[in-house]
């Protein structure tokens, strides 16, 4: 049986994205505030309060993955650094995006933060592109 070695970076990287969790666990309490109707909110900010929720809740957990395959490839610098930090960052980024676009009272369609999203899907396009091709090639 081979023993896992995380680089020191990634180690680093995987406490800081666990520590996120709390922050997750927070909006799951909210979650059901909003499933009791005890916070005012339309439809569509209750989708993209759903939507932020649980993109925020895969992508930490992908995060975490990710990491372990990322010491596993043949990657260095600038790609290795992608392979690490592209799928937590979009966790950051896609989930605070749907919350951003979504707020202010009343709200029934998208505001001007929702290129958080799309920002959040290109860096999790590349974090997982230079991720599985680093695998393919090492």
């Amino acid at each position: 049986m081979q023993t896992l070695a995380l680089s020191t970076e990634s180690r680093m990287i995987a406490g800081a994205v666990l520590l996120t969790i709390v922050t997750i666990e927070f909006g799951g309490w909210f979650m059901t505030r909003i499933a009791r109707g005890g916070v005012p909110m339309t439809d569509f900010q209750r989708a993209f309060a759903r939507a932020g929720h649980g993109h925020a809740g895969v992508l930490v957990l992908l995060s975490l993955i990710g990491l372990l395959y990322a010491d596993a490839t043949g990657l260095t610098g600038v790609l290795l650094w992608t392979a690490r930090l592209g799928v937590p960052v979009a966790a950051i980024l896609m989930s605070g995006g749907f919350f951003a676009a979504s707020a202010g009272r009343g709200a029934t369609a998208p505001n001007r933060f929702v290129w958080m999203l799309w920002i959040g899907a290109l860096s999790l396009a590349a974090g997982v592109l230079s991720l599985g091709l680093g695998l393919l090639t090492a």
